[in-house]
């Protein structure tokens, strides 16, 4: 019962960690499919870290990889 109480306090915190994780994945996908060049890598690779790198991934992706279309 005493987990359930903790992540009943952290929950304020967790829910906009989790919409900011999955807005910025779902951007990032987004304009990885709809643009065919890139900075550096390619498609399979930015699909890759922008998965499994949550917050981290895509913003390396915006900052790293998205070419200047």
């Amino acid at each position: 019962m005493n987990d359930m109480n903790l992540l009943i306090e952290y929950l304020p915190f967790l829910i906009p960690a989790v919409v900011i994780q999955i807005g910025l994945m779902v951007a990032a996908l987004i304009h990885i499919f709809t643009h065919p060049r890139y900075r550096a890598g390619n498609r399979i690779v930015w699909v890759l870290v922008s998965v499994c790198f949550s917050i981290i991934g895509p913003i390396i992706y915006f900052a790293v990889g998205r070419s200047d279309e």
